[in-house]
């Protein structure tokens, strides 16, 4: 017999939720709204582009949504847990085992080979030897790199070097890997072949990707584009 008092939730469908975010830099007649009552929500293995003029609101919502910045109001809510009940520690933790993150700027370590680059965010956080090194390879040969795991970034071209920089963020198998301008600094033909990794990662691994891009290669290759503009989301 089914107790009437208990009530039973399942897991929520979506990774990630936002309720009327919004956020403000400044106040009175200097406030600036950087995001604007933004309301909408993402699901395990989606990827999702938001695109948009410099200064939409791109990266200042990809901040709120990895917990690296606080919205003025409204709440994120990460796998069923609001953001903003977390403490530091927590929010810590939850960047390192849960969230991955490229940027434009490929933040690779010069006097370290490719290798070394993958297997350092396992490293600080104490992983052993035996599994630093198992995570680190298939990183590696999730795109394309088991090849070149010992050389160094300057003695690879730019699109292996993002491709470094995605195994580095996939090391610490992340739910949502957070993409800033992956493509910025690349060629059309890196540009393509770094929008499918994404794609193809999203899709095997049920891995959740959210890019801010200007790339129309990339946006493309999404489930969901959203457009920004003055910080709100236009459709």
């Amino acid at each position: 017999m089914i107790d009437d008092h208990i009530i039973y939730r399942s897991a929520p469908t979506h990774i990630l939720k936002l309720d009327n975010v919004t956020r403000i830099f400044g106040s009175s007649d200097q406030a600036v709204i950087a995001v604007d009552n933004v309301s909408l929500e993402i699901h395990r293995g989606q990827f999702i582009a938001f695109v948009g003029r410099s200064g939409s609101g791109k990266t200042t919502l990809m901040n709120i949504m990895s917990g690296l910045d606080n919205p003025t109001s409204g709440h994120v809510e990460f796998d069923g847990k609001l953001l903003s009940d977390m403490n530091d520690g927590e929010l810590v933790k939850l960047r390192r085992n849960k969230l991955g993150f490229i940027f434009q700027s490929f933040g690779l370590i010069s006097l370290l080979s490719a290798y070394e680059n993958v297997q350092l965010p396992l490293h600080i956080s104490g992983t052993s030897w035996r599994e630093r090194r198992r995570r680190a390879t298939s990183a590696l040969d999730m795109v394309g790199l088991a090849g070149r795991a010992n050389h160094r970034p300057y003695e690879l071209s730019g699109g292996e070097q993002q491709r470094v920089a995605i195994a580095r963020a996939l090391v610490s198998e992340p739910s949502i890997l957070f993409a800033d301008e992956p493509t910025g600094e690349l060629d059309s033909v890196n540009a393509m072949y770094i929008s499918q990794i994404l794609k193809d990662i999203s899709k095997t691994n049920q891995v959740t990707i959210i890019a801010a891009t200007h790339d129309p290669t990339l946006a493309d290759m999404c489930d969901e584009v959203y457009r920004m503009q003055d910080g709100a989301i236009l459709d």
